[in-house]
C-alpha cells in the first residue's frame, strides 16, 4: 500500500468518524464549522494560494454545507456562500483574475436594479437584509467565484482533488443519516413523498442534490483515480452507499441529475479516448449498469417497492399523482406572470414570495432560479442568464481537455431548475466550468 492509498483511506476514515462524533455530540458541530472556515483562511494566507487552496477549501465548504445545516453547526444560514465569497476574494488578491472575466462583472452589475427595486417594493414589515440576502447570495457567490475561476489553469489531478474535497464531507453526511434512521421501515410509513426522516430531518431536495453530486464524484474516481484494486473496491462501496442513501430521501431531482452527469461523462470519455481506452470504458459502462441496477433492486426491496412508485409519480397505493412537480409548476406560472407584468425591472429581489403569499396565504419559496431571475430582475435577469449560459460554451471551444465541463454545466442547470440556488454547490460547481484544464502526462486518459 503506497502513501497515496494510505492518505485516501485515512481521509475516508476521518470523515466516517466525524459523522459518528457529530451525531452523538451535536454541540461540536458549530466549533467544527468555525474550524473549517478558520483553517481555510490560515492555509490560504500561509501558502498565498500557491496550491489553489481557495478552490480546495471552497469545495470542502460546499460539501459540508448540508452537514452543518442539518446538525445546527451554522451561525448564519448562508454561511457557505459567504465563506466562498471571502475565500474567492482572497484568491483574487493573491492570484489576480483574468481581464477577460468582464462578463461576470457585468453579471453582478445586472443584479443591482433588482436590489434597488426591492428596497421600494418589499413590505415595511420585511427584514430587508435577511430576505434579500437569502435570495441574492447565490447569484453573488456564483459571480465572484466565476471571476476568480475564469480561465485559471489547473491540472486534471488538481480538479479531481477539488471534487474529492466536496465528496469527503458527503461521507460524514451519509454516516450521520445511517445513525439518524436506523429503522428504514418505520421511516417510510409516510408514503412516497420526499422523506424528511431519511434526510436527517432536513430538506430532502437539498440532501438528494448533494448526494447526487457525491455519487458522481466517487463514480468519477472509479474511472480516473482507482489505480489499484483496493482503491477501486473502496470507491465502489462508497458510491453504492451514497447512491442508496440518496435514493431513499425519495427526492428525485438531485439523484436524476447525478445519473445524467455520469452518463454524460462516460459518453465524453468514450468519444475522447483511443481504441485501447474504449475497451476499458466498455467494461466500466457494463459494470456501472450492473452496479446501479443492483442498488435499485436493493433499494426497492428495502422500501417494499415504494421507490419505484415514487419515480413513477405514484402514491403508496399506486395511484398516479395529479402533479409531477409537487405544485412547483404553480410557482413557476406565478413568476412568469410577474415577469410579463414587469418585463423591464422585474418585481424586485424577494418580492415574488410576498406576491404569492398575498395571493394564496401561504409562503411558497421558488424552486426555479430561471423563473425567479425573470420575475424579480426582468430584462436584466434575461441578460444575466444569457451570460451564464453562453460563456462556458464559448470557452469550451479552446478548453477541450476539461472533461467535466458539460457535467458541471448540467449539474448547475438541472439543480437551479429544481432547487434554485439554495445550496452553494450550484454556484461553485458552475464556476468550475470556467477553469482552463490540462491533462497531466500521468493521467489515465490519453487524447487523440
Amino acid at each position: 500500500m503506497n502513501s497515496n492509498e494510505k492518505n485516501y483511506i485515512l481521509l475516508i476514515l476521518l470523515h466516517i468518524v466525524i459523522g459518528f462524533v457529530i451525531f452523538f455530540i451535536p454541540a461540536l458541530s458549530k466549533p467544527l464549522a468555525a474550524l473549517v472556515f478558520l483553517t481555510g483562511l490560515f492555509f490560504i494566507v500561509k501558502n498565498q494560494n500557491k496550491n489553489q487552496e481557495v478552490l480546495l477549501i471552497s469545495a470542502y465548504v460546499v460539501g459540508s454545507e448540508i452537514f452543518f445545516r442539518m446538525t445546527g453547526g451554522i451561525i448564519i444560514y448562508e454561511f457557505a456562500k459567504y465563506s466562498i465569497i471571502i475565500f474567492m476574494i482572497m484568491g483574487m488578491y493573491y492570484d489576480g483574475f483574468s481581464k477577460n472575466a468582464m462578463p461576470y462583472w457585468f453579471f453582478l452589475i445586472l443584479l443591482i436594479p433588482g436590489l434597488l427595486v426591492a428596497t421600494e417594493t418589499l413590505n415595511l414589515t420585511t427584514d430587508l437584509r435577511k430576505t434579500i440576502s437569502f435570495n441574492i447570495s447565490g447569484p453573488v457567490c456564483l459571480g465572484i467565484a466565476s471571476i476568480y475561476a475564469y480561465n485559471k489553469r489547473v491540472s486534471l489531478t488538481k480538479l479531481n482533488q477539488v471534487l474529492l474535497c466536496i465528496g469527503l464531507p458527503i461521507i460524514s453526511i451519509t454516516v450521520y443519516l445511517i445513525l439518524y434512521t436506523p429503522d428504514l421501515k418505520e421511516a417510510l410509513v409516510l408514503g412516497t413523498g420526499s422523506n424528511y426522516t431519511t434526510s436527517g430531518g432536513f430538506g430532502p431536495n437539498q440532501v438528494a442534490t448533494i448526494f447526487g453530486m457525491g455519487m458522481f464524484i466517487f463514480f468519477s474516481r472509479l474511472l480516473l483515480e482507482s489505480k489499484t484494486k483496493l482503491l477501486f473496491a473502496i470507491n465502489i462501496i462508497v458510491t453504492f452507499i451514497i447512491t442508496y442513501r440518496g435514493l431513499i430521501t425519495f427526492s428525485r431531482g438531485g439523484m436524476i441529475t447525478g445519473f445524467v452527469m455520469i452518463i454524460l461523462l462516460l459518453l465524453y470519455l468514450y468519444r475522447s479516448t483511443q481504441h485501447q481506452g474504449k475497451s476499458k470504458l466498455h467494461f466500466l459502462f457494463g459494470f456501472m449498469v450492473l452496479m446501479f441496477l443492483a442498488t435499485w433492486i436493493y433499494t426497492s426491496n428495502q422500501t417494499d417497492g415504494l421507490i419505484e412508485k415514487r419515480y413513477a409519480n405514484q402514491d403508496a397505493s399506486g395511484r398516479v399523482k395529479e402533479s409531477q412537480f409537487t405544485g412547483r409548476e404553480e410557482i413557476f406560472t406565478n413568476e412568469i406572470n410577474s415577469f410579463i407584468d414587469n418585463p423591464i425591472f422585474g418585481v424586485g429581489v424577494a418580492k415574488g414570495v410576498e406576491i404569492r403569499t398575498n395571493l394564496t396565504g401561504e409562503v411558497a419559496l421558488t424552486h426555479n432560479e430561471i423563473s425567479r431571475m425573470l420575475a424579480e430582475h426582468g430584462l436584466f435577469g434575461i441578460m444575466a442568464l444569457l451570460i451564464l449560459f453562453l460563456t462556458p460554451i464559448i470557452l469550451f471551444l479552446d478548453n477541450k481537455q476539461h472533461i467535466f465541463l458539460w457535467c458541471f454545466m448540467l449539474f448547475w442547470l438541472l439543480t437551479i431548475n429544481h432547487a434554485a440556488m439554495r445550496l452553494s454547490a450550484a454556484a461553485f460547481v458552475y464556476s468550475l466550468t470556467l477553469l482552463k484544464v490540462y491533462i497531466n502526462e500521468e493521467s489515465p486518459l490519453h487524447r487523440k
